[in-house]
């Protein structure tokens, strides 16, 4: 399974579980990520939830060969109703505490789905990207909004108009990640801080949870709106196409044609 879950002791465990793909994400990876967190929201068993990788690869994001075949509209089905909508709608959504764990690379998604997490721990070799410009494309899941509230708008900037990629410590310091720790001590720590928010009681977490992000609950969903409307038609555009031809390719692609 290239996505593994499990429920112990209070905590759904949601693991990605394709190392020999860098753990990229496929729409049957996001779909079942999104019934996972679905089923969490009902399941009063569940107190918290962590997301975690590989000691080597948290994920390289989008699998692109998946992306490319299956990412153009299909007739009779919304845009959000896209795997990779229902799994960012359930993440934003989740009433429940969620903690993530993060080591080695968390490219595109693997580094804006943080934002809608809770608490984020990451080791030392942890290594995050948004090149989201890189592919001709634009930002996702709310990040053009949320990562400017976290790190001020010069260095969101700077991580979303350039694309590269920035180590745990500059993550600490922008206030994407709540600690920095060795690599053989992330996900032992993480897991004893979600089992101390299993040990509170489940409604003040909820309720403390709730009225952190009320003020901004609506300008995500909005952003995400704007987001994925801008994203789907950038897909189609010749500079993604320009971009995407040249990773196929092993090339470096080439924008200068286009205004």
């Amino acid at each position: 399974m290239d996505i593994l879950t499990s429920k112990a002791e209070g905590i759904l465990t949601i693991e990605f579980n394709r190392v020999e793909r860098k753990n990229a994400i496929t729409g049957v990876m996001y779909q079942a990520m999104a019934d996972a967190l679905v089923d969490a929201e009902t399941d009063d068993a569940v107190r918290a939830i962590l997301i975690v990788g590989k000691p080597e690869i948290f994920t390289a994001g989008n699998d692109l060969d998946d992306f490319m075949k299956n990412s153009a509209p299909v007739d009779g089905v919304p845009a959000d109703m896209r795997p990779v909508f229902q799994f960012m709608r359930a993440l934003s959504g989740s009433t429940k505490p969620v903690v993530a764990a993060v080591s080695g690379a968390a490219v595109g998604i693997g580094t804006t789905l943080l934002m809608h997490c809770d608490l984020v721990y990451a080791a030392d070799n942890a290594k995050f990207s948004m090149p989201f410009s890189q592919l001709g494309l634009c930002p996702e899941f709310a990040s053009s909004l949320l990562l400017p509230q976290l790190a001020g708008f010069p260095r969101a900037a700077e991580k979303l108009l350039l694309g590269e990629a920035f180590l745990a410590q500059e993550a600490y310091d922008m206030g994407l990640v709540s600690k920095v720790l060795p690599l053989e001590e992330l996900r032992p720590y993480a897991a004893r801080q979600a089992a101390k928010l299993v040990a509170l009681p489940a409604a003040s977490i909820r309720a403390t949870k709730s009225l952190m992000k009320r003020s901004r609950n609506a300008a995500i969903t909005e952003t995400m709106g704007a987001e994925n409307a801008l994203f789907g038609a950038m897909l189609l555009a010749p500079e993604a196409k320009e971009a995407f031809t040249a990773f196929f390719e092993k090339r470096k692609p080439d924008f200068s044609k286009f205004a």
